[in-house]
């Protein structure tokens, strides 16, 4: 979290920058919610109906509940930096939008109390022996994005954006492990291999990863 902080302040000091510098550029700058979390995004017009945008994404979302038979404290942590392009349709606020995130979204899940048995990979072990379950789900660094819009602005200056899209994320890659006398077990190894094709299979419905926001904007013109 305060790495992606750092990371925005950074962002957000080097498009106010832009946007004095640019102001015959229609550059604009703006703060968005949705799906990915919270964000800010610039934007800069070198074409009448064509418009770039780059930006930032952060949210963490903790919860509890079962992923392949054992019970999780899972947290979702949402963190992706992009840049896109957008092709305004002619007196129209709509849009179409194409662009590549830097994805650095992940799953972390620690086991909670999942009685004395646990079943790991189809197979029942003692919990005591098994320890801790430690699980990450992430993806590919790097995420393409399409998706349309509609860009809504008052006297030029002040504008809303929706954004409705899909962000590619491709097949999961699952790390898993357990810190009990088990861990190095050739025949629980087998287990856990199965168990974490479970939930590789699980979380793969996050593949495709729907993007709703609503953003406000500021235009330098």
């Amino acid at each position: 979290m305060k790495t992606f902080l750092i990371k925005a302040c950074v962002l957000t000091l080097a498009l106010t920058a832009a946007g004095t510098a640019s102001a015959d550029n229609n550059f604009g700058f703006g703060v968005k919610a949705g799906t990915l979390g919270l964000g800010v995004e610039g934007t800069w017009r070198p074409l009448p109906y064509l418009d770039l945008r780059f930006g930032a994404n952060q949210f963490d979302y903790s919860d509890t509940g079962t992923q392949a038979n054992i019970l999780y404290d899972s947290e979702l942590n949402l963190e992706n930096y992009y840049l896109t392009g957008n092709f305004r349709f002619p007196l129209s606020p709509f849009r179409v939008t194409a662009g590549v995130y830097s994805n650095g979204n992940e799953i972390n899940m620690v086991s909670g109390d999942n009685g004395a048995i646990i079943i790991v990979g189809g197979d029942p072990y003692p919990s005591a022996a098994v320890g801790t379950v430690t699980s990450r789900a992430y993806f590919g660094s790097t995420s393409p994005y399409f998706g349309v819009g509609y860009d809504f602005s008052l006297f030029g200056k002040v504008g809303m954006n929706l954004d409705f899209g899909v962000l590619w994320q491709g097949s999961p890659n699952i790390d898993i492990g357990v810190d009990g006398i088990l861990a190095n077990d050739p025949t629980f190894q087998a287990s856990l291999e199965a168990e974490r094709l479970e939930l590789e299979d699980e979380i793969s419905d996050y593949k495709a990863w729907p993007v709703v926001s609503l953003g406000f904007v500021v235009n330098f013109l």
